[in-house]
Parts: structure tokens; sequence; C-alpha cells
């Protein structure tokens, strides 16, 4: 593959994020303001809608303000991982980013995507790593990697056109699971209502329909294995156990929460609560998983399934209502038992229960199908990121 070799000085142009006093910013926009980005808008794709301020007009240059390809970068933070990640400008936008972020420019519209793909690549983390600098705080300089050199390839424009193809492919498989999540709340929510907005006149306290933290005591031997599921191994996003440990009951039997198949797992602490840590017990050694004692333990009965209590402790209501019963101090706030016992809810019907435990099994093997396609595709993403940029 023939290349060409250049610095990066001579392909881009290195932007300043905008420096303002504190006074000048605003939380809500108006006429004259100019909204400002932070390292926190930056993921896989630029963020201009949330966590925004503003700062007049005059504060920020015209060179300052967003343009179609720019690639906005983050040159200064307390985590380490944050430094240097990059996100795309897909057109023109009267916005910019503070002083903490950066602004990369290519010059050449033709070498943009290419150049883009460049600084997402393990070969620029690498350079990262080299030039950042500070204990606390890692810092990058523009003037320190304006000299880097890239090898730019005769066929960059096709390298680049797989690279957005793939990179598509990733977004798509991620959007194809968070819809795959609303849904089902927009699911659960039209069959049964909102605890906190529905009108229908048939409830009942939850500690009427179901058991709230139920005592288990197992008749077992101390050397028997159990499983043990740790707050870590539960995805938040899809309300799943991830990963199971096993233990000897004997170590776990007068530490932890005890539980069992079907039983629905909520998280009573912050920020664990808040991010929607819950999950059905499913495939226990021996029927039986311990866990922390910060797991609230949800039980059917004939009048409720799994299901359905999961979906009820997902709902965004419930989390937020949850969080304005915390109890404790500020490190330890925590759901109070009560909550969950006096929580008033519909009573749903028998045959919803069952048409929503039906639509919530389809959804999770849509969602193991999605995830193992968005990791091939995640896996195809970083092969050819590492090819197309390995000589660097």
């Amino acid at each position: 593959m023939k290349a060409h070799t250049i610095q990066l000085v001579d392909v881009c142009e290195f932007i300043r994020g905008v420096t303002f006093d504190k006074a000048e910013v605003s939380s809500c926009s108006g006429k004259g303001k100019t909204p400002i980005l932070r390292a926190g808008n930056i993921a896989d794709q630029l963020d201009i809608q949330n966590d925004l301020i503003w700062v007049p007009n005059e504060t920020v240059d015209d060179d300052q303000l967003f343009r179609r390809n720019d690639i906005v970068i983050c040159m200064s933070s307390g985590s380490p991982e944050v430094v240097g990640k990059t996100a795309r400008v897909s057109a023109n936008i009267h916005a910019s980013v503070g002083s903490f972020c950066g602004i990369i420019r290519p010059k050449n519209s033709d070498e943009a995507s290419f150049l883009y793909f460049y600084f997402r690549s393990p070969a620029f983390k690498k350079h990262r790593d080299i030039i950042a600098r500070g204990a606390n705080i890692q810092n990058l300089r523009f003037s320190s990697f304006e000299g880097i050199e890239l090898e730019i390839p005769s066929r960059y424009r096709e390298i680049a056109q797989k690279l957005e193809q793939v990179d598509r492919l990733r977004r798509l498989r991620r959007y194809a699971l968070e819809m795959g999540e609303s849904f089902l709340k927009a699911t659960f929510i039209k069959l049964f209502g909102d605890p906190y907005a529905s009108k229908r006149s048939d409830v009942a306290c939850l500690q009427d329909i179901a058991i709230i933290n139920p005592a288990i005591k197992p008749t077992l031997d101390d050397r028997e294995e159990l499983s043990f599921v740790p707050m870590s191994d539960v995805d938040e996003k899809n309300g799943e156990i991830v990963g199971v440990q096993i233990r000897k009951y004997g170590d776990v039997k007068k530490r932890y929460t005890a539980f069992e198949n079907g039983d629905v797992l909520f998280a009573k602490i912050t920020p664990c609560m808040e991010n929607g840590k819950s999950a059905i017990a499913k495939n226990l050694r021996n029927g039986i998983g311990f866990g922390s004692t910060e797991w609230h333990v949800l039980r059917p009965t004939p009048r409720t399934n799994s299901e359905w209590l999961l979906g009820l402790v997902r709902l965004d209501s419930v989390r937020q209502n949850a969080a304005r019963r915390f109890v404790g101090s500020a490190g330890q706030q925590r759901v109070p038992e009560d909550f969950l016992a006096q929580l008033m809810v519909s009573v749903p019907p028998s045959a919803d229960l069952e048409q929503y435990k039906i639509m919530c099994n389809r959804h999770e093997t849509l969602i193991h199908t999605n995830q193992e396609a968005l990791r091939q595709a995640e896996h195809l993403f970083q092969s050819l990121l590492h090819q197309a940029f390995s000589e660097n």
C-alpha cells in the first residue's frame, strides 16, 4: 500500500476552546448567546442537546464556532480515559467548546473522514498516553502533537468509507438496544399504567400483591456452592445478570442478602438505584443466590410475575420517587423498605401479565441477538482501525 507521510500540523488546524468568566455563564439559551459543550458531550457522537451552558456571542471568535467535519477533543480531565476523547461535528453549528476542550479542523474536506478515524485509533491513543501530562488532572497541548507524523495511504478514501460503514452499523445496533428498553417501558405503561399517573380504580399496595424482602433461610451445608451476584454483574441497561460467581454457603450466609430464582433484585442505594440496577434472578445454582445487602428483593405471587415486577421498578417515575424517599447520610443514602411496600399500583389483570411476559421473553431474545451483532461490529471496527493505522 503506497502512502505519503505528513505531519498533523500540515493537514489540520488546531483551535483552542472558549475561555470565559463564570459571571458570563448562563444555564439557559437566549438571544445573543452561544451554547458551549464540554467533555461530557463527547461520545461516539457529539451530544449537542444536553448539559449545555451559554455565553455571550462576543466571547466566541468566529473560528471557534463548529464547522462541518470538525473534530472535537477533550484536552484536560481528571479521568485519564476521557483525555483525548473525540467526536465529529456533522454540520455547521452555532456552538463551541469550553477551554478544557479543543477543535481539530481538517484543512482538506476530502481527508476529513480518514483523519477523524485516526483520532479514534489505537495509534493516536498511544501518542496520547505518551504526551498527556499531569498527576491528578491530565492535560494535552496541541503543540505536543501537531508534529505527529501520519501516513496517508493512496487508498485512504476506500479505507475511510469502510470505516464509515462499520461505524454506522455500530451506531444502529446501539440504537436498536436503546429503543428496545424504551419499547418495554412504553408497553408496561400502556398495559398497566404508571403508578404516579394512572387513574384506575383497581389499586393496591405493592406489599398486598407481592412479597417485599422475604426472609430466606436455606437448609444447606456450609460447603455447598451457591450463586453470588455482585452489583457489578448486573447490566443496568437491560436489567439482566451478566455474570454469576460461585461461593460456598458458609462464606455468604451471614453477610449477604439471599434470593431465589424468579425474585427481582432492585438496588436500594444511590447511584446504583438511579442508574437502574435491577434484574430477575435466573439460573441460580441450587435455586438460591446471594448478593449485596444493598439489594431490595421482590418476590412475585399468583397475582403478579417476575417480568411485571421488574418492569415496575425500572419505570423512571418509580426510580425518581424512590430517590425522594432516600434515608441515611449523603454517602450512604438508600431506598427504605416501606417505599416499595406502600407503593400504590394498579392490580395487573392476569391476561395482561401473560401477554407482557411473552413480550419480555421475545425482547430478551432480540436483545441477545443485537448484543452479539454489536459485539461483532465493534470487533470489526477495531480491527479495521488497527489495520489502517498499525504502522503509526
